[in-house]
């Protein structure tokens, strides 16, 4: 996740810290006027695909209180005897999980991304 926001920080352009340098800026102002907005702007699409990958790849649900999905529905098809069913229901489960969260943050990026050039 670091090198998310590593990259998005060496992908603004030298010519504008070099303008805000120009015009009097600190490394401070420099920083949190020029380079984290638009480093923020550049490196959310990658750092939401890497956030609902983790919740995908890992079913780190237990952090909202629901017990780890895949274990449960091997223990449901283990005592029913209904393989088909039972990761129908996962698949909705995680569907359920991560589409509100995905529209979410396509919305939040969508925001961000407004008032830059082209869009």
């Amino acid at each position: 996740m670091t090198e998310v926001f590593r990259s998005g920080l060496e992908a603004v352009q030298k010519s504008k810290v070099e303008a805000g340098l120009a015009i009097g800026l600190s490394k401070g102002q420099l920083l949190r006027f020029i380079l984290l907005p638009q480093a923020v702007r550049i490196s959310i699409p990658a750092f939401i695909g890497n956030f609902i990958f983790l919740l995908k790849e890992t079913s780190v649900v237990s952090a909202i209180a629901i017990p780890e999905l895949l274990y449960t529905t091997t223990d449901l098809i283990a005592t029913y005897y209904k393989t088909f069913e039972m990761f129908i229901m996962l698949a909705a489960f995680y569907l359920i999980l991560i589409l509100p969260l995905s529209l979410c943050l396509s919305f939040f990026e969508r925001k961000l991304t407004y008032g830059q050039f082209g869009n």
